[in-house]
């Protein structure tokens, strides 16, 4: 099976770039990076030392429902190119492991999906939940937040 790491589109980027409103309604909070883990999650890359960075709000599901749950994220806060789909992890995922959780076509988490699972197991286990047919979707979190990292689709 061939996947997709999927950032953010770069539509929705753009708006929160000029200073549109989060998913709390909120204009995103500006900050300069350390260089020290600042993933954005439209060029999937780290932020670099003393580049400006938005931490916003993010609810990447089309509606609101139990299920969709809103967290902190990071974009760089001049504009950046969104990151090609392609089936390599992102240079952004540099922690030693992530949750990686199902998504019905509902939107809603697939019960017994979810996994803490070491960064290098992550193309296997996306490969092996989309080869489900209950599962329409993956997203990538932090294992230690739940930050929302990156979507995982079929090719």
């Amino acid at each position: 099976m061939s996947i997709q790491f999927k950032a953010l589109p770069t539509e929705a980027v753009r708006a929160l770039q000029r200073g549109g409103p989060d998913a709390y309604g909120r204009t995103p909070e500006h900050r300069i990076s350390d260089g020290d883990g600042v993933p954005c999650r439209h060029c999937m890359k780290n932020v670099g030392e003393g580049e400006g960075y938005l931490i916003l709000a993010y609810r990447p599901f089309p509606d609101l429902q139990p299920y969709a749950e809103t967290g902190p994220i990071f974009l760089h806060a001049e504009e950046c190119k969104r990151a090609t789909e392609a089936d390599a992890l992102p240079e952004m995922l540099a922690s030693s492991d992530y949750i990686v959780r199902g998504y019905g076509k509902d939107d809603r988490i697939v019960y017994g999906s979810g996994a803490v699972t070491p960064t290098g197991d992550i193309v296997a286990r996306a490969e092996m939940l989309l080869g489900r047919d209950d599962i329409a979707y993956i997203h990538v979190r932090s294992a230690r937040n739940n930050c929302y990292q990156c979507r995982i689709e079929r090719a």
